[in-house]
């Protein structure tokens, strides 16, 4: 029986998020919902990853060691990639423990299927770009389960990440120090710390884990007088900057760099935000810049639950903390500030005085004074050299999944 990783169209609701990843490639706590999938399952089962076409290239080159968007057996299980897994979801790939012809529904979410692969495939042996779970589970016997936590909104990332960086942490090895610590550095509670090889902690940095733990992965830097503490993961080769004050849930990804006053946020690998603003219950992607001073609001004034603009139409999260939501490659100047709920697209450069609206299009330029559209070649020109100064070079893969997303994603934009 084949195990395939799935997307379904409700994957469309994720955007931009989702723009240039897969959503299974989307982060909560501090592993992506790929590593918490195989972390679970701990190789004992084979799975296969279904995704976007326009992705698929790219993905293939960055994983070669995964089939993808490729059905090999005539009996399926099915598993929705925005799930979020756990043990019991584990169990039940495991176990393939669902009878042929059902699928497990927890409200609309399609979980769990078991198929033949004539219900999946077109005649020509191709996967859907998409799978429409609506339809799929009309033609199977259908159960209901509940328990299970699955990316169904834009926000569900922050929503549920306080939990998240929790449950990820129970795989660390607090206790371990392997990396370099400066005598005056302050390491507070040490058996919930966490220091890698090749990591460096230096002068006056504070450590502070009597109220969650700190991770500081191989090769992480954190800078003098820096302030970690109340959860903080650093992926490998990341930096906190001089003076920092990065504090409650926060998960920094792989080389990305983070200065000013951080919390309860998500960032992305490849990512910066090295100077000083805060930057509170939000999501930064791959690739972004934030320009000194950058501030993001994360609470109303009334303290009531917050509302996001999506595709020009309310959404509201029932969340009362929220901050900004940005896509991949996106930027913002000096001095910007962005109020509660704010969600930026891919590739968009956010500048001038004042807040700018509450959805910001992807490859468009501007601010509170309106926005035009970016020009594709001058926005290729400059994530090439945003990834070249990381020393990663922008494959033709990458590119042409950069030039549909601005082709698709953007073009039915108007920019007034």
């Amino acid at each position: 029986m084949q195990i395939i990783v799935f997307e379904d169209t409700k994957v469309q609701e994720l955007k931009p998020l989702v723009n240039l990843k897969p959503a299974y490639g989307l982060y909560t706590g501090f592993r992506t919902l790929q590593e918490k999938l195989e972390h679970f399952t701990n190789g004992q089962v084979t799975l296969t990853y279904h995704l976007r076409r326009y992705l698929a290239p790219y993905y293939a080159e960055q994983h070669p060691e995964l089939v993808i968007n490729t059905v090999e057996d005539d009996e399926l299980l099915l598993v929705n990639g925005r799930l979020i897994c756990g043990e019991s979801a584990a169990r039940i790939i495991i176990d393939r423990a669902i009878e042929p012809g059902t699928a497990y529904m927890q409200g609309n979410d399609l979980l769990f299927a078991r198929i033949h692969r004539r219900l999946l495939t077109s005649d020509t042996g191709l996967l859907p770009d998409l799978i429409d779970p609506t339809r799929l589970a009309s033609e199977l016997v259908t159960e209901s389960i509940s328990g299970y936590r699955i990316i169904s909104h834009l926000w569900d990332v922050i929503a549920f990440h306080p939990d998240e960086i929790l449950r990820d942490a129970q795989a660390l090895e607090l206790g371990r120090c392997e990396g370099t610590v400066h005598p005056s550095a302050s390491l507070i509670n040490p058996s919930n710390i966490f220091i890698g090889k090749g990591a460096i902690v230096r002068a006056g940095a504070v450590l502070d884990a009597d109220d969650g733990f700190i991770a500081i992965s191989d090769g992480a830097t954190v800078d003098p007088q820096a302030v970690l503490m109340q959860n903080v993961f650093l992926a490998p080769l990341s930096r906190v900057k001089t003076g920092a004050n990065i504090y409650s849930n926060v998960s920094i990804g792989m080389a990305s760099k983070v200065g000013g006053e951080v919390e309860d946020s998500l960032i992305e690998p490849f990512a910066n935000k090295q100077h000083d603003g805060f930057l509170g219950h939000s999501y930064i992607s791959s690739w972004c810049n934030l320009g000194a001073g950058t501030n993001t609001s994360d609470l109303k004034n009334n303290y009531s639950p917050i509302m996001l603009l999506l595709n020009g139409c309310q959404e509201m999260t029932g969340l009362q903390f929220l901050g900004l939501l940005m896509g991949d490659h996106s930027k913002s100047s000096i001095n910007s500030m962005f109020n509660t709920g704010t969600v930026v697209g891919t590739a968009a450069n956010v500048f001038d005085g004042g807040f700018p609206p509450k959805e910001v299009f992807s490859f468009s330029w501007g601010g509170s004074q309106g926005f035009k559209s970016y020009e594709i070649e001058k926005a290729v020109e400059t994530a090439k050299k945003v990834m070249e100064r990381r020393q990663v070079v922008m494959s033709s893969a990458y590119e042409s999944m950069f030039r549909f997303v601005a082709s698709t994603d953007a073009s039915s934009r108007l920019f007034v």
